[in-house]
């Protein structure tokens, strides 16, 4: 049975060093250097198939891994952009059968970020990586309309990625000792809000009315929004939506694990939506499940069709990958 992760991330060294050098770096940046994470994040080639392989992973689909390119100024933004979707074009040229990529967006200009969709999806990028917001620009204000609508057109999904809250909201994580403080305002809680928050204003700013066949995708089994949607659907009268907050995540969401493993997971999201929506990933470097824990995993859905759709078949229709061509050899 294929095996495809989503949610693969890598890290482009001039991106890096341009992060680095903004007046305030991104804190979460800390997290790539972690034991032997930027080695792995920097390497496109042997080294990341072998993991692949390990795993029983056939192919995965590449993006650059968080901030991307939306704290840079928009000239910088728009340059290394560009470069990033060409160099993951260059690495999915030299392994074809192993590796598809999510282009990166210089969100900090909107003006070009349609323009950059429309050349990344050309190149052969089988959909997009964003963040909710640049600087204080939130993904659904009225500047990124143009963006949401050409990706809905091309069908390119848009992956709504976490990252840390903005600058104000920041500061209520803070208090403790440095290492908590960020681990508060990251994959403790504050990305997770952050990124379910973008993804529910673009519910409430009415997007998916005017543009029904715009997909996104949520990590994390959604970035706490199905276990909240009770409330919700309480919103969506006042904000004057044709339907509930939770039919737009049946229709226009799709949800993916993030190596987060847990049936207990799976089985709430199982309750809110269905599993046509359901992708698998690792959120590689940064979780890295054996072979084992996902073999594991599996078993905790009813029938091998179910857990042909989450391992593969969701993802390569979504994406529209056709994998007639792998040649990885099964085992």
């Amino acid at each position: 049975m294929p095996l495809v992760a989503i949610e693969e991330h890598w890290i482009m060294p001039d991106v890096t060093s341009a992060l680095r050098a903004a007046p305030h770096p991104d804190e979460s940046l800390a997290f790539n250097e972690l034991g032997d994470n930027r080695e792995r994040l920097e390497d496109l080639a042997a080294g990341r198939i072998a993991t692949m392989d390990a795993q029983g992973i056939d192919l995965s689909i590449l993006s650059l891994a968080p901030p991307g390119t939306h704290p840079l100024p928009a000239d910088a933004a728009l340059r290394l952009s560009r470069a990033a979707n060409d160099a993951a074009t260059a690495a999915v040229s030299r392994n074809p059968t192993r590796f598809r990529s999510l282009s990166t967006l210089p969100m900090s200009s909107p003006k070009h970020v349609a323009g950059e969709l429309e050349r990344a999806a050309a190149m052969g990028h089988v959909g997009t990586m964003v963040h909710g917001r640049a600087g204080e620009l939130f993904l659904d204000d009225p500047a990124y309309d143009d963006f949401l609508a050409t990706a809905a057109v091309l069908r390119q999904p848009v992956f709504i990625h976490p990252q840390l809250p903005a600058t104000a909201v920041r500061e209520a994580y803070r208090g403790f000792d440095p290492a908590t403080d960020l681990a508060l305002a990251t994959y403790g809680w504050g990305w997770h809000l952050d990124a379910g928050t973008a993804a529910l204003r673009l519910i409430l700013r009415g997007t998916f009315d005017r543009h029904p066949d715009l997909r996104i995708v949520l990590g994390h089994w959604g970035e706490m929004l199905p276990f909240w949607l009770d409330r919700a659907d309480l919103l969506s009268r006042t904000a004057g939506l044709r339907r509930p907050v939770s039919d737009y995540i049946r229709t226009n969401f799709h949800i993916t694990a993030s190596g987060m493993l847990n049936p207990a997971l799976l089985h709430h999201t199982l309750s809110v939506t269905t599993v046509d929506r359901l992708l698998f990933s690792t959120d590689y470097p940064y979780q890295r499940p054996t072979r084992q824990d996902i073999d594991s995993f599996l078993t905790h859905f009813p029938t091998e069709a179910q857990r042909r759709q989450f391992s593969s078949t969701n993802a390569t229709s979504l994406f529209r990958i056709d994998l007639s061509t792998s040649t990885r050899q099964q085992p």
